[in-house]
Formats: C-alpha cells, sequence, structure tokens
C-alpha cells in the first residue's frame, strides 16, 4: 500500500528537538505524572494501586472505569459506545480502514489533519477536498458541500475544532452538515482532539457522535489534557460500528496499556483542574498572540476561536519552507510551514505552550521579520 508521506509529522521528527523556542507544538504545556497526582488528591494510593495491577493485556475494548470516564464527556453515551485506541491518531486511522473501501467517495474537508485524505487515498477511495477559506471564517460552506454529496458518497471527515485553524464550528453548524450527510446516509468522523479548549465558557463544543446517528467522534489525551505521552485515545459512536472497528483493532493494538488507561482515568476523573490550567494558558496565550499580530504589518490571520494553534498569512518573498528554516537557524524558533499542511504561503504556531516562552519566541520572530522585511526588493 502507498500512502503520502506525513507532511506535518516529517517535519517535527526533522526539527522539533533542535529549536529553542517551539512555536510549532500543539498540546497545551504538559503535564508531569506528579503534577496529575497533585490535581487528582491521590498521592497515598496511586502506588498501592499500580504495586497490585498485573501486567496482562488487561480488557481488550478498554478498562470500564477509562469508558466510563470518556462517556462522561458526551451528552448521549455511555461505556459501550466508547472504545480505546492508541491516541487519536489511532482512532482515526481505524475508522478509516473500517468503514472505507477502494472506489468509495469520501469528503475531506481541509485544512485538516492529513489522515483524514491521505489515508482514504491510500485505500483507494475517490476523495474530494473542501477547502476552507479565510474569507468565511475557514468554516465550510455549506452549500458547497451539499453539492459535493452523491448518493453513495461513504463518509464526510473533518475536525472541530480545527487544525490548525483554530475555527470554531457550533452545534447549529455541526447539525446541519449532521443533516447533509443523512440526506446519502453517509457516516460523519469528527476528528475532536482539540474538544474543550474553546475560548469561551467551559471550553466544550457539541459532539457529533451526540448530535447523528452515524457520527464518530474522536479524541484523546494529547491536547486540552496536556498528557500526549499517555498515548491514549478512543472512538465514540454507535456500538455496531464499534464491533467493526474491534475486527482492524485486533490486528494493530490488541489492547492500550494498562498503566495509561489507570492515568487517562485519573485525569478525566480530575479534568475541571486540567482544563482550568488549559484555559489559563490557552486564553492568556492568545491574547498575546492577537496583540502581537496586529502590530506585526507582514502578518495577518483570522483569530482562532477555539484549539492551539492558528494559520498566519506572511508578507515576504519565500516559499513556508524557507521561512520557517531561515527563522530556526537565526532566531531558533520553530513554525511549521503551510506547504506541509497543503497550505503554500501560511504558517501554523501554536500557542500553548509556556507563556514566557511564547512572549520570548515572537519577540525573536518580529526580530526576524523586520530584517528580512528591510531588506526585501521595494
Amino acid at each position: 500500500m502507498h500512502i503520502k508521506t506525513f507532511g506535518v509529522e516529517m517535519w517535527m521528527n526533522e526539527f522539533e528537538n533542535h529549536c529553542r523556542y517551539n512555536l510549532a507544538e500543539t498540546c497545551v504545556d504538559s503535564i508531569t505524572l506528579g503534577e496529575l497526582i497533585d490535581m487528582a488528591g491521590v498521592d497515598n494510593s496511586v502506588l498501592g494501586d499500580l504495586r497490585k495491577m498485573r501486567m496482562g493485556y488487561g480488557a481488550i475494548e478498554g478498562s470500564d472505569r477509562l469508558r466510563d470516564a470518556v462517556a462522561g464527556l458526551y451528552e448521549n453515551q455511555s461505556r459501550e459506545n466508547v472504545l480505546t485506541t492508541h491516541g487519536t491518531i489511532g482512532a482515526n486511522a481505524l475508522v478509516h480502514q473500517t468503514l472505507v473501501s477502494r472506489g468509495d467517495h469520501v469528503i475531506a474537508i481541509v485544512p485538516t489533519y492529513q489522515q483524514h485524505y491521505s489515508i482514504p487515498e491510500s485505500i483507494g477511495a475517490e476523495v474530494e477536498l473542501l477547502h476552507l477559506r479565510p474569507e468565511n471564517g475557514f468554516l465550510p460552506d455549506l452549500d458547497e458541500l451539499r453539492a459535493m454529496m452523491r448518493p453513495d458518497t461513504r463518509m464526510i471527515a473533518t475536525n472541530n475544532p480545527n487544525n490548525p485553524t483554530g475555527a470554531l464550528m457550533d452545534r447549529a453548524m455541526l447539525s446541519e452538515i449532521a443533516e447533509i450527510a443523512r440526506g446519502s446516509g453517509a457516516w460523519l468522523l469528527c476528528d475532536e482532539v482539540y474538544r474543550g479548549t474553546d475560548q469561551a465558557g467551559d471550553g466544550y463544543t457539541a459532539s457529533i457522535c451526540d448530535l447523528y446517528e452515524r457520527g464518530i467522534s474522536t479524541a484523546g489525551m494529547s491536547k486540552a489534557y496536556s498528557l500526549a505521552g499517555l498515548r491514549v485515545g478512543w472512538v465514540a459512536g454507535p456500538k455496531a460500528l464499534l464491533e467493526e472497528i474491534m475486527i482492524h483493532r485486533d490486528y494493530n493494538t490488541i489492547s492500550v496499556g494498562r498503566i495509561d488507561e489507570y492515568f487517562a482515568a485519573l485525569a478525566l476523573e480530575n479534568r475541571a483542574q486540567i482544563l482550568d490550567r488549559a484555559h489559563r494558558i490557552t486564553r492568556e496565550n492568545l491574547a498575546i498572540l492577537s496583540d502581537w499580530v496586529e502590530a506585526e504589518p507582514l502578518i495577518s490571520w483570522v483569530k482562532p476561536q477555539a484549539g492551539t494553534t492558528a494559520l498566519l498569512k506572511y508578507d515576504l518573498p519565500l516559499p513556508s519552507r524557507d521561512f520557517c528554516t531561515q527563522l530556526l537557524e537565526e532566531e531558533g524558533v520553530l513554525f511549521t510551514p503551510g506547504s506541509a499542511m497543503d497550505m503554500e504561503g501560511w504558517l501554523r504556531i501554536g500557542f500553548a505552550n509556556s507563556t514566557a516562552d511564547l512572549r520570548d519566541g515572537l519577540a525573536r520572530v518580529s526580530a526576524f521579520l523586520a530584517r528580512h522585511g528591510a531588506a526585501r526588493p521595494s
């Protein structure tokens, strides 16, 4: 099976360990296990729990405790509607592998995480791309989506909040998309790994698995919950679908690590404290980034409504990869080039790392822009 190189992951693998200021990071500033234990207030019981834990495979579908905690994130889901996976990346891959066959018609709303168009392409599906545009606030044109739908459309793949733009589809828009999908009986896969990071309220928007009988939500512990190192994700959706996914999952996962699931459950049971921290970081940092963008004449954007990333449009005669490699060499700051996401002319910045690093990194980007802006031909 041939599959395209994963642009963003190749970029991160090449450069993220060689920078001073990682403004390409997409997770809310990671926490330690000690911090998690302190937030949960269980310092005296964790070691006892771990000492008693047998290192067998554990529950294949995921522990009851974790699946109950995940179900609590949704309005209408129960333990039976949740299947644990190796990160959200594993959840997404399993859904595509289970539902998409050669010749199927799949609509991917882009930009998005590359899995959602490259995996179905590699299977042999006919993939059509619905492009988000800045003049629409990076929200999908639903008339355009309706025009792309066919009686045989198998799946619509999207993510919400959007990576990399930070655009946010609200309940009303998600319900409209569900109604469009319903007209063809299509599955609607929504990668919701950034759910919980909205800039207002409790951080949560509606989830597609609660709005549509063929809605599939994927998510995990990496972004809003600051625990990417656990490598725990899940699929939430119809029980019959999860049984089909299990067939594929048996070939590449068997089960998620018992220690990982233990700490993931502990985190979700105490998510209020984790999300309070995440909201402090993302909301303060986005305000800092917004002030910076307004002061930079060579930078423009559509301000994110959620998530941990933003797309920046830059006014310099450089391909995005050249911009990013030169920025890294000269200032030690890492961005992600738009070329890695099929968005040439743009840059992705992650703004959810430490506030001090964001401030210092942006100051260095300003110096870079001033230097290169002054040097360009008039």
